[in-house]
């Protein structure tokens, strides 16, 4: 497959990509809702829509990148009592709730950096675009397909279902939403209760809220990510990306909005990762399986066994297509770090070795093999962005590599050119698009000594209550790979490996 073609969850097709501008991609991808620390279910979309951007990047795509960092809005309750979870998390932590959305964005950047996820071109807030938000919920109004109740604006759902194909995305159907919805304290507002809000009314002890034409309030979930993709990709982008958990209610309710405001569908292509299980359950508070990033870089938490390294969990994430389930299990996960060691060493070896020169190949077979493997990791990549098999291809070649070292495979078993091109592939495909690096080694005793005066200047800020030196240590060492814990006895560290 010679051109880049992937699954488009809307038609669940594979199809063609052809960008709306040659040369150009603009992606869309619906960042974390930051009321709480990053957890092992936002390494996923993160991770695999990293890998989009980059092959789009490697096929000479000039890509504007978009992912958006909810810090308002975020309910899933529509009655009149429904609150955005930023600020009830906040009055849990008693915190403002930028000083919360600020403390918890930060974590979610350092674990995105662990991970070697690229920076996104542009990463707006739902807090710095509530102008945009409420301009379309104008727009909606009065188009006739929202309608405002008690200072709440809705989305009138049957009425757009009348004319537009609502639930296409999600393969939901409306008379069965409508007799099983099940009733939420003031659904009386709604005309039907699969109606979902576009502006709720801010009661008087709810701290977030702006002023609106209909009083005070704060916007819905769905909205935002309308109004930004818009401003920032056009009324029509190319790819919209997320986890499938989302296509129901969150981006049909996207398409729903944006397709009444400009007049037609908002996004030409829509990607959907599947969901992480955790030993074969759904990850969930009430399975207590929700392991975050920090806890899994430090191995403190009941269900691991071991700490595991940034790259370990990435290299994992990709060894399976992103279509697919995928279950996090130690076993699992030590059997990926052995794999990946392996697969980096061989590469760090390729990197070394200098060929003897010879223009025709002494193995004539080996040199067709190596060719294939190599130029079978495009076609991978093209037939809907399968890093499985791509990484399947490098173990094929990882043996190769490590024979020539050995002595097992002759020096000049393949020609000088098909070497030249295996050493620019796999850094191509491991480095460059995989987006993989090496784990940081071991702490040298040293560097124990050095963590160790670190920390206790950490304390003594904090017993000084310089609370700002003492998380800039805390981040900085994180970002370096150490994790610190705080315990009743002293603070503890982790060394992410």
């Amino acid at each position: 497959m010679s051109e880049l073609h992937f699954h488009n969850s809307y038609t669940r097709q594979k199809e063609k990509f052809e960008s709306i501008t040659p040369g150009y991609a603009g992606l869309y991808v619906c960042g974390p809702t930051v009321s709480g620390e990053s957890h092992l279910g936002h390494a996923r979309p993160y991770i695999t829509f990293d890998v989009v951007q980059r092959y789009l990047k490697h096929l000479g795509y000039k890509v504007r990148y978009v992912r958006n960092i909810t810090d308002a809005g975020h309910f899933e309750e529509e009655g009149r009592d429904a609150v955005d979870k930023v600020g009830e998390k906040a009055k849990l932590e008693k915190l403002e709730p930028m000083e919360m959305v600020h403390k918890y964005t930060t974590l979610y950047h350092q674990g995105m950096r662990l991970f070697n996820c690229d920076d996104p071109s542009i990463e707006p807030t739902a807090t710095g675009h509530i102008v945009e938000q409420i301009s379309m919920i104008q727009t909606i109004i009065e188009k006739g397909y929202a309608y405002e109740v008690n200072g709440s604006v809705y989305f009138d759902v049957k009425k757009y279902a009348e004319s537009y194909p609502y639930g296409k995305l999600s393969g939901r159907v409306l008379e069965d939403q409508l007799e099983t919805t099940r009733e939420l304290d003031g659904q009386d507002e709604k005309r039907n209760k699969v109606d979902f809000a576009l502006w709720k009314n801010a009661p008087p002890e709810h701290i977030q809220r702006w002023i609106s034409p209909w009083g005070e309030g704060f916007p819905g979930w769905h909205i935002e990510c309308s109004a930004m993709s818009s401003k920032y990709l056009g009324e029509t982008f190319d790819i919209h990306g997320g986890g499938m958990d989302l296509m129901f209610p969150h981006h049909e309710s996207e398409i729903a909005q944006s397709t009444i405001v400009h007049g037609h569908a908002p996004v030409r292509y829509w990607m959907h990762n599947n969901m992480i299980t955790i030993n074969g359950k759904k990850m969930g508070k009430s399975y207590n399986n929700v392991i975050k990033l920090s806890e899994l870089f430090s191995g403190n938490h009941p269900l691991l066994e071991q700490a595991y390294h940034p790259m370990v969990v990435r290299f994992y994430i990709l060894q399976t297509h992103y279509r697919s389930t995928l279950d996090f299990g130690n076993e699992a996960l030590q059997a990926s770090e052995r794999a990946f060691r392996r697969l980096w060493e061989a590469y760090e070896i390729l990197q070394k070795l200098e060929h003897p020169g010879n223009t025709i190949a002494e193995d004539a077979e080996l040199d067709k093999q190596v060719t294939t493997w190599i130029n079978e990791c495009a076609d991978f990549m093209n037939d809907d962005f399968n890093t499985a098999k791509v990484i399947a291809n490098l173990f094929e070649l990882a043996p190769v590599i490590n024979g020539i070292k050995g002595g097992q495979v002759k020096h000049g078993a393949i020609a000088a050119d098909t070497f030249a091109s295996l050493k620019t592939a796999f850094k191509t495909y491991l480095v460059d698009i995989l987006g993989m690096q090496p784990m940081l080694a071991q702490q040298s005793g040293k560097l124990d000594n050095v963590l160790s005066l670190l920390i206790e200047i950490r304390t003594d800020a904090k017993k000084r209550k310089d609370f700002a030196t003492s998380d800039q240590i805390r981040n900085k060492l994180l970002e370096a790979g150490i994790q610190l814990k705080d315990e009743k006895d002293g603070t503890v560290s982790y060394t992410i490996e």
